[in-house]
Protein backbone atom coordinates (compact mmCIF):
# COMPACT_ATOMS: atom_id res chain seq x y z
CA UNK A 1 0.00 0.00 0.00
CA UNK A 2 1.13 3.26 -0.99
CA UNK A 3 0.83 5.16 1.94
CA UNK A 4 1.25 9.38 1.12
CA UNK A 5 1.74 12.07 3.88
CA UNK A 6 0.74 15.20 3.60
CA UNK A 7 2.38 17.28 5.85
CA UNK A 8 3.93 21.10 7.05
CA UNK A 9 7.21 18.66 9.24
CA UNK A 10 9.67 18.80 7.32
CA UNK A 11 12.41 16.24 5.76
CA UNK A 12 15.83 16.58 7.04
CA UNK A 13 18.03 15.54 4.17
CA UNK A 14 21.77 14.10 5.50
CA UNK A 15 24.52 12.71 3.50
CA UNK A 16 23.07 8.85 3.78
CA UNK A 17 19.70 9.52 5.27
CA UNK A 18 16.21 11.63 5.75
CA UNK A 19 14.95 12.59 9.31
CA UNK A 20 12.32 14.48 10.62
CA UNK A 21 10.86 15.95 13.96
CA UNK A 22 11.61 12.49 16.64
CA UNK A 23 8.03 12.42 18.02
CA UNK A 24 6.62 12.37 14.49
CA UNK A 25 9.09 9.48 13.39
CA UNK A 26 7.92 7.85 16.46
CA UNK A 27 3.99 7.46 15.05
CA UNK A 28 5.05 7.00 11.52
CA UNK A 29 7.57 3.99 12.61
CA UNK A 30 4.38 2.72 14.38
CA UNK A 31 2.46 3.44 11.48
CA UNK A 32 4.82 0.96 9.79
CA UNK A 33 4.74 -1.55 12.13
CA UNK A 34 1.23 -2.32 12.04
CA UNK A 35 0.73 -2.70 8.08
CA UNK A 36 4.27 -2.69 6.26
CA UNK A 37 3.94 0.44 4.18
CA UNK A 38 5.28 1.94 1.30
CA UNK A 39 5.74 5.52 2.34
CA UNK A 40 5.61 8.75 0.03
CA UNK A 41 6.01 12.25 1.32
CA UNK A 42 4.85 15.16 0.19
CA UNK A 43 6.45 17.74 2.33
CA UNK A 44 9.27 20.55 2.73
CA UNK A 45 12.65 19.34 2.53
CA UNK A 46 15.78 20.64 4.91
CA UNK A 47 19.23 20.65 3.80
CA UNK A 48 19.86 21.56 7.99
CA UNK A 49 17.87 20.82 11.41
CA UNK A 50 17.60 24.37 12.15
CA UNK A 51 17.83 22.92 15.73
CA UNK A 52 14.66 20.67 15.43
CA UNK A 53 14.82 17.67 17.54
CA UNK A 54 14.88 15.06 14.81
CA UNK A 55 15.75 11.24 14.57
CA UNK A 56 16.88 9.38 11.44
CA UNK A 57 14.16 7.53 9.40
CA UNK A 58 14.75 3.96 9.67
CA UNK A 59 11.55 2.56 6.85
CA UNK A 60 12.26 2.78 2.75
CA UNK A 61 11.35 6.09 1.39
CA UNK A 62 9.34 5.35 -2.10
CA UNK A 63 8.92 8.92 -2.85
CA UNK A 64 9.30 12.82 -1.80
CA UNK A 65 7.15 15.01 -3.08
CA UNK A 66 8.41 18.33 -2.36
CA UNK A 67 6.86 21.37 -1.31
CA UNK A 68 7.54 25.31 -0.84
CA UNK A 69 7.08 26.48 2.60
CA UNK A 70 5.16 29.69 3.21
CA UNK A 71 3.72 31.74 5.32
CA UNK A 72 -0.10 32.74 5.14
CA UNK A 73 0.21 35.43 8.15
CA UNK A 74 2.61 37.42 6.13
CA UNK A 75 0.77 40.18 4.09
CA UNK A 76 3.73 41.87 2.58
CA UNK A 77 5.00 38.74 1.12
CA UNK A 78 1.20 38.09 -0.86
CA UNK A 79 2.53 37.36 -4.09
CA UNK A 80 5.43 34.83 -3.08
CA UNK A 81 2.90 32.85 -1.17
CA UNK A 82 0.32 32.75 -3.53
CA UNK A 83 2.81 31.60 -6.13
CA UNK A 84 3.63 28.98 -4.12
CA UNK A 85 0.82 27.60 -3.14
CA UNK A 86 -0.47 27.27 -6.48
CA UNK A 87 2.62 25.64 -7.57
CA UNK A 88 2.23 23.39 -4.07
CA UNK A 89 -1.36 22.13 -4.61
CA UNK A 90 -0.58 20.81 -8.34
CA UNK A 91 2.34 18.67 -6.54
CA UNK A 92 -0.49 17.49 -3.71
CA UNK A 93 -2.50 16.58 -6.62
CA UNK A 94 -0.02 15.22 -8.23
CA UNK A 95 1.27 12.82 -5.54
CA UNK A 96 -2.75 12.10 -4.26
CA UNK A 97 -2.94 10.69 -7.81
CA UNK A 98 -0.42 7.96 -6.89
CA UNK A 99 -1.68 7.12 -3.75
CA UNK A 100 -3.54 4.20 -2.18
CA UNK A 101 -3.90 5.73 0.99
CA UNK A 102 -3.63 9.65 1.81
CA UNK A 103 -2.38 10.73 5.56
CA UNK A 104 -3.00 14.35 6.37
CA UNK A 105 -1.05 15.81 8.84
CA UNK A 106 -3.08 18.70 10.28
CA UNK A 107 -3.60 21.90 11.51
CA UNK A 108 -0.72 23.34 9.10
CA UNK A 109 0.02 25.34 6.35
CA UNK A 110 0.22 22.49 4.23
CA UNK A 111 -2.36 20.55 5.67
CA UNK A 112 -4.88 23.20 4.17
CA UNK A 113 -3.87 22.74 1.33
CA UNK A 114 -4.00 18.88 1.72
CA UNK A 115 -7.49 19.33 3.05
CA UNK A 116 -8.81 21.22 -0.57
CA UNK A 117 -6.90 18.86 -2.84
CA UNK A 118 -8.42 15.43 -0.84
CA UNK A 119 -11.87 16.77 -1.99
CA UNK A 120 -10.87 15.46 -5.78
CA UNK A 121 -10.24 12.03 -4.42
CA UNK A 122 -13.68 11.28 -2.80
CA UNK A 123 -12.59 7.14 -3.46
CA UNK A 124 -9.34 7.00 -1.86
CA UNK A 125 -8.51 5.75 1.27
CA UNK A 126 -7.79 8.68 3.56
CA UNK A 127 -6.65 9.59 7.35
CA UNK A 128 -5.89 12.78 8.76
CA UNK A 129 -4.56 13.21 11.91
CA UNK A 130 -5.53 16.69 13.69
CA UNK A 131 -2.83 17.01 16.51
CA UNK A 132 -4.00 20.66 17.05
CA UNK A 133 -6.51 21.63 20.00
CA UNK A 134 -10.05 20.41 18.44
CA UNK A 135 -11.93 22.44 21.15
CA UNK A 136 -15.23 24.00 18.42
CA UNK A 137 -15.56 26.78 21.11
CA UNK A 138 -11.55 27.51 21.25
CA UNK A 139 -10.29 30.68 19.19
CA UNK A 140 -7.97 29.59 16.90
CA UNK A 141 -6.47 30.88 13.75
CA UNK A 142 -9.16 31.27 10.49
CA UNK A 143 -6.95 28.47 8.77
CA UNK A 144 -7.06 26.44 11.48
CA UNK A 145 -10.74 26.76 11.68
CA UNK A 146 -11.22 26.24 7.72
CA UNK A 147 -9.39 23.43 8.13
CA UNK A 148 -11.53 21.91 10.95
CA UNK A 149 -14.69 22.85 8.88
CA UNK A 150 -13.44 20.73 6.05
CA UNK A 151 -12.78 17.98 7.71
CA UNK A 152 -15.83 17.46 9.40
CA UNK A 153 -17.54 18.30 6.26
CA UNK A 154 -18.48 14.64 4.93
CA UNK A 155 -20.02 16.05 1.85
CA UNK A 156 -16.38 18.02 1.16
CA UNK A 157 -14.03 14.92 2.61
CA UNK A 158 -15.37 11.53 1.84
CA UNK A 159 -14.12 8.07 2.67
CA UNK A 160 -11.33 9.55 5.36
CA UNK A 161 -11.44 8.67 9.41
CA UNK A 162 -10.07 12.37 10.97
CA UNK A 163 -8.32 11.49 14.56
CA UNK A 164 -8.73 14.73 16.85
CA UNK A 165 -7.43 14.30 20.73
CA UNK A 166 -10.33 14.23 23.41
CA UNK A 167 -14.30 13.62 23.18
CA UNK A 168 -16.26 16.41 22.03
CA UNK A 169 -20.25 16.53 21.46
CA UNK A 170 -22.18 17.08 18.38
CA UNK A 171 -19.16 16.00 15.97
CA UNK A 172 -19.79 14.37 12.27
CA UNK A 173 -19.64 10.59 11.95
CA UNK A 174 -16.09 10.59 10.09
CA UNK A 175 -14.43 12.35 13.52
CA UNK A 176 -12.91 9.63 15.80
CA UNK A 177 -11.58 10.25 19.32
CA UNK A 178 -7.76 9.46 19.12
CA UNK A 179 -4.89 9.18 21.11
CA UNK A 180 -0.85 9.34 21.39
CA UNK A 181 1.01 6.87 23.63
CA UNK A 182 4.63 6.88 25.23
CA UNK A 183 5.20 3.71 26.94
CA UNK A 184 4.41 -0.35 25.91
CA UNK A 185 2.85 -2.55 28.34
CA UNK A 186 5.65 -4.38 29.39
CA UNK A 187 6.95 -0.94 30.84
CA UNK A 188 4.12 -0.50 33.34
CA UNK A 189 5.67 -1.31 37.24
CA UNK A 190 4.20 -0.81 40.43
CA UNK A 191 3.84 3.08 41.17
CA UNK A 192 6.76 5.10 43.53
CA UNK A 193 4.56 5.89 46.44
CA UNK A 194 5.34 9.47 47.46
CA UNK A 195 5.24 10.70 50.96
CA UNK A 196 3.31 14.08 50.61
CA UNK A 197 3.96 15.14 53.93
CA UNK A 198 8.13 15.85 52.89
CA UNK A 199 8.80 18.56 50.88
CA UNK A 200 6.54 18.61 47.14
CA UNK A 201 8.69 17.96 44.10
CA UNK A 202 7.73 19.56 41.28
CA UNK A 203 8.48 19.51 37.52
CA UNK A 204 7.84 21.10 34.12
CA UNK A 205 8.92 19.62 31.24
CA UNK A 206 9.10 21.13 28.16
CA UNK A 207 10.30 24.24 25.79
CA UNK A 208 10.84 27.24 27.97
CA UNK A 209 8.97 29.60 25.30
CA UNK A 210 5.88 31.73 25.72
CA UNK A 211 2.95 29.78 24.85
CA UNK A 212 4.35 26.96 27.65
CA UNK A 213 4.39 29.96 30.33
CA UNK A 214 7.27 28.56 32.36
CA UNK A 215 7.57 31.57 34.28
CA UNK A 216 4.05 31.01 35.92
CA UNK A 217 5.37 27.21 37.37
CA UNK A 218 8.40 29.28 38.83
CA UNK A 219 5.22 32.07 40.60
CA UNK A 220 3.11 29.29 41.40
CA UNK A 221 5.67 27.26 43.37
CA UNK A 222 7.05 30.68 44.93
CA UNK A 223 3.70 31.35 46.13
CA UNK A 224 3.21 28.08 47.79
CA UNK A 225 6.67 28.55 49.49
CA UNK A 226 5.80 32.17 50.86
CA UNK A 227 2.08 29.84 52.68
CA UNK A 228 4.90 27.94 54.34
CA UNK A 229 4.46 24.78 52.00
CA UNK A 230 8.21 23.22 51.32
CA UNK A 231 8.36 23.05 47.43
CA UNK A 232 10.88 22.62 45.01
CA UNK A 233 11.19 23.17 40.82
CA UNK A 234 12.55 21.55 38.83
CA UNK A 235 12.87 22.32 34.84
CA UNK A 236 13.44 19.81 32.26
CA UNK A 237 13.98 21.78 28.47
CA UNK A 238 15.27 24.76 26.70
CA UNK A 239 13.87 27.74 24.89
CA UNK A 240 14.13 31.71 24.84
CA UNK A 241 12.80 32.14 27.89
CA UNK A 242 15.41 30.38 29.66
CA UNK A 243 17.51 33.64 29.91
CA UNK A 244 14.60 35.21 31.53
CA UNK A 245 13.64 32.70 33.78
CA UNK A 246 17.21 32.31 35.15
CA UNK A 247 16.83 35.93 35.71
CA UNK A 248 13.96 35.58 37.91
CA UNK A 249 15.32 32.85 39.83
CA UNK A 250 18.48 34.97 41.06
CA UNK A 251 15.44 37.77 41.55
CA UNK A 252 13.37 35.29 43.73
CA UNK A 253 16.75 34.62 45.35
CA UNK A 254 15.53 30.31 44.90
CA UNK A 255 18.78 28.63 43.90
CA UNK A 256 18.42 26.16 46.24
CA UNK A 257 15.07 25.70 44.98
CA UNK A 258 14.71 25.90 41.36
CA UNK A 259 16.58 24.18 39.13
CA UNK A 260 17.19 24.22 35.08
CA UNK A 261 18.40 21.34 33.45
CA UNK A 262 17.95 21.89 29.92
CA UNK A 263 16.81 19.60 27.35
CA UNK A 264 17.84 15.64 29.31
CA UNK A 265 17.72 12.31 27.56
CA UNK A 266 14.07 10.18 27.66
CA UNK A 267 15.21 8.32 30.75
CA UNK A 268 16.15 11.14 32.50
CA UNK A 269 12.82 12.81 32.28
CA UNK A 270 11.15 9.84 33.11
CA UNK A 271 13.06 9.10 35.99
CA UNK A 272 11.93 12.78 37.33
CA UNK A 273 7.90 11.81 36.41
CA UNK A 274 8.24 8.75 38.29
CA UNK A 275 9.28 10.29 41.76
CA UNK A 276 8.02 14.00 41.52
CA UNK A 277 4.86 14.40 42.98
CA UNK A 278 3.13 17.11 40.77
CA UNK A 279 3.78 17.86 36.96
CA UNK A 280 2.85 21.57 36.19
CA UNK A 281 2.42 22.86 32.67
CA UNK A 282 0.39 26.27 32.56
CA UNK A 283 0.19 25.94 28.70
CA UNK A 284 -2.26 28.11 26.65
CA UNK A 285 -2.60 26.53 23.77
CA UNK A 286 -1.98 21.84 23.16
CA UNK A 287 -3.09 19.24 21.12
CA UNK A 288 -2.57 16.29 23.03
CA UNK A 289 -0.19 17.03 25.95
CA UNK A 290 1.62 14.16 25.71
CA UNK A 291 3.89 15.18 28.77
CA UNK A 292 1.12 14.93 31.00
CA UNK A 293 -0.17 11.40 29.90
CA UNK A 294 3.38 10.72 30.38
CA UNK A 295 3.34 12.12 34.46
CA UNK A 296 0.19 10.45 34.34
CA UNK A 297 1.72 7.18 33.37
CA UNK A 298 3.88 7.40 36.58
CA UNK A 299 1.22 8.77 39.21
CA UNK A 300 2.83 12.25 38.88
CA UNK A 301 -0.33 13.90 39.70
CA UNK A 302 -0.84 17.42 36.59
CA UNK A 303 -1.88 20.55 37.11
CA UNK A 304 -2.40 22.09 34.43
CA UNK A 305 -4.82 24.85 32.26
CA UNK A 306 -7.92 23.74 31.01
CA UNK A 307 -7.54 24.10 27.51
CA UNK A 308 -8.06 20.99 24.46
CA UNK A 309 -8.60 17.83 25.97
CA UNK A 310 -7.16 18.20 29.03
CA UNK A 311 -10.49 18.24 31.04
CA UNK A 312 -11.59 15.14 29.61
CA UNK A 313 -7.56 13.72 30.29
CA UNK A 314 -7.69 15.03 33.92
CA UNK A 315 -12.11 14.03 34.44
CA UNK A 316 -12.55 17.56 35.42
CA UNK A 317 -10.43 17.04 38.37
CA UNK A 318 -10.64 14.05 39.47
CA UNK A 319 -7.17 12.88 37.97
CA UNK A 320 -5.37 16.42 38.55
CA UNK A 321 -5.94 19.99 39.36
CA UNK A 322 -7.11 22.09 36.88
CA UNK A 323 -4.62 25.28 36.44
CA UNK A 324 -6.46 28.82 36.41
CA UNK A 325 -3.72 30.74 34.97
CA UNK A 326 -5.50 34.05 35.30
CA UNK A 327 -5.56 33.57 39.07
CA UNK A 328 -2.55 31.65 40.72
CA UNK A 329 -3.53 32.30 44.32
CA UNK A 330 -6.84 30.40 43.32
CA UNK A 331 -4.86 27.08 42.11
CA UNK A 332 -2.32 27.34 45.31
CA UNK A 333 -5.26 27.55 47.74
CA UNK A 334 -6.92 24.44 45.73
CA UNK A 335 -3.81 22.52 46.73
CA UNK A 336 -2.90 23.86 50.24
CA UNK A 337 -6.16 22.34 51.09
CA UNK A 338 -5.07 18.55 50.30
CA UNK A 339 -1.83 19.40 52.41
CA UNK A 340 -3.88 18.22 55.29
CA UNK A 341 -5.48 14.62 53.98
CA UNK A 342 -2.46 13.57 51.69
CA UNK A 343 -4.55 10.16 51.22
CA UNK A 344 -6.65 12.67 48.86
CA UNK A 345 -3.18 13.16 46.74
CA UNK A 346 -2.81 9.51 46.85
CA UNK A 347 -5.98 8.82 44.99
CA UNK A 348 -5.42 11.70 42.42
CA UNK A 349 -1.92 9.93 41.70
CA UNK A 350 -3.49 6.55 41.59
CA UNK A 351 -6.68 7.44 39.23
CA UNK A 352 -4.31 9.20 36.79
CA UNK A 353 -2.28 6.52 36.54
CA UNK A 354 -5.12 3.54 36.20
CA UNK A 355 -6.41 6.07 33.62
CA UNK A 356 -3.37 7.03 31.32
CA UNK A 357 -1.88 3.28 31.22
CA UNK A 358 -5.07 2.67 29.27
CA UNK A 359 -3.71 4.41 26.35
CA UNK A 360 -0.18 2.30 25.61
CA UNK A 361 2.06 1.89 22.63
CA UNK A 362 0.64 -1.13 22.15
CA UNK A 363 -3.00 -0.14 21.84
CA UNK A 364 -1.77 2.93 19.48
CA UNK A 365 -0.57 0.22 17.04
CA UNK A 366 -3.81 -1.89 17.45
CA UNK A 367 -5.89 1.11 16.91
CA UNK A 368 -3.76 2.18 13.73
CA UNK A 369 -4.64 -0.66 12.31
CA UNK A 370 -7.85 -0.98 11.84
CA UNK A 371 -7.98 2.43 10.32
CA UNK A 372 -5.99 0.37 7.85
Amino acid sequence: MTFLVVSSAPLIKNERHFSAYSPYVDELNVWDKSSKLQFSFCCPVWNQDKGLLNKSIKFKINNIFKLREFNIKNKLNLIKTLNNSIKNIFTIYKAMKQADHIHLRCPGNMGLLGCLVQILFPKTSKTAKYAGNWDPKSKQPWSYKLQQWILSNTFLTRNMQVLVYGQWSNQTKNIKSFFTATYQDKEKEPLYIRNYTKPWHFCFVGSLSQGKHPELALEFVHQLRKKGIDAIMHYYGNGELKTRLEKDIRQLKAQDWAFIYGNQPKEKVKEALKYSHFLILPSQSEGWPKVVAEAMFWGCIPIVTPISCVPWMLDDGKRGVLMDAQNVDKTVEKLISFKANPKDLEHLSTQAAQWSRQYTLDKFEQELSKLL
